[in-house]
């Protein structure tokens, strides 16, 4: 069990980061929230993985490449609606 959530904490870590570097633009996440960000991403892939396939709506984590696609997408969402937010001097 507890091996289970460390490796989705290292699955998100790794998934966050490379979704960071992928949206172009200053994201103003810490570490705690990239992790988030990636295994958020890692159930969004599973998500969109199972539905292309037409296996419906099937809730659980994906792997690696599912992490990464579904963070960029999270990421690519929250970038979109939250703006972004220009520095005036």
């Amino acid at each position: 069990m507890i091996w289970n959530v460390i490796v989705l904490i290292v699955i998100g870590a790794i998934a966050g980061f490379i979704a960071r570097a992928v949206i172009p633009g200053k994201q103003d996440l810490g570490i705690v929230l990239t992790i988030a960000l990636g295994i958020i991403g890692s159930f969004v892939g599973n998500l969109l993985g199972s539905l292309i396939q037409g296996n419906g709506f099937e809730l659980g984590t994906s792997g690696i490449i599912g992490s990464i696609l579904g963070a960029i997408v999270v990421l690519g969402i929250y970038v979109a609606a939250t703006g972004r937010k220009r520095v005036h001097h």
